[in-house]
């Protein structure tokens, strides 16, 4: 198996009907006629904000209560199903995603964090981040809805690879995250 990055869910469908992969995880929504998806997992999010932030004392947050807070996500791109997924968010909802400005990676979004009491971020639950022991950030999970992004599994109509059949299969054992928001367009 070979793991390589693509852009976004144009680039990656593409190369998919292409034929130079044989599959692609994305959340995705209308796919060509070729093109076959499936609901793989669903990723909780969850806000990751510094000691000084107003929501960093709470085991759980709601939805709701994320309204009226900055949150950061510098590197969102509008056209890509990532940018759409937080622009549906952010309406429904009515929170102010912040995407201003360049992005220079994780590491300065946590000193940033680590920093204010006004500025907090989201990721996903099960993504893996450190930093110093000084920044002391708090993840804090979210309810009422849990808010998750869904991850399918893209791959060519007819594309009998056997690694491909047994990826599949032991994706279909998960579990969809129940009373979940997930974007309108997303499956």
């Amino acid at each position: 198996m070979e793991v390589v990055t693509l852009f976004d869910a144009t680039s990656a469908v593409a190369a998919v009907q292409a034929g130079s992969i044989d599959a692609s995880f994305r959340a995705v929504d209308v796919l060509p006629d070729d093109v076959e998806s499936t609901w793989v997992f669903d990723e909780p999010l969850q806000l990751l904000c510094g000691p000084g932030h107003a929501l960093a004392g709470a085991a759980t947050v709601t939805s709701g209560q994320l309204r009226g807070h900055r949150i950061r996500m510098p590197g969102i791109v509008p056209g890509t199903e990532w940018g759409a997924y937080y622009a549906e968010l952010a309406d429904v909802f009515g929170l102010s995603i912040d995407a201003a400005g360049p992005n220079f990676g994780t590491e300065v979004v946590l000193d940033e964090l680590a920093g204010s009491g006004e500025v907090a971020t989201l990721v996903g639950a099960g993504v893996r981040l450190s930093w110093p022991a000084g920044h002391d950030l708090r993840r804090v999970a979210i309810g009422d809805p849990e808010l998750v992004y869904p991850h399918s599994l893209v791959w060519r109509r007819g594309n009998a690879h056997p690694a491909l059949a047994a990826l599949r299969r032991h994706l279909e054992k998960g579990d969809r995250v129940t009373g979940a928001w997930r974007p309108s367009w997303a499956g």
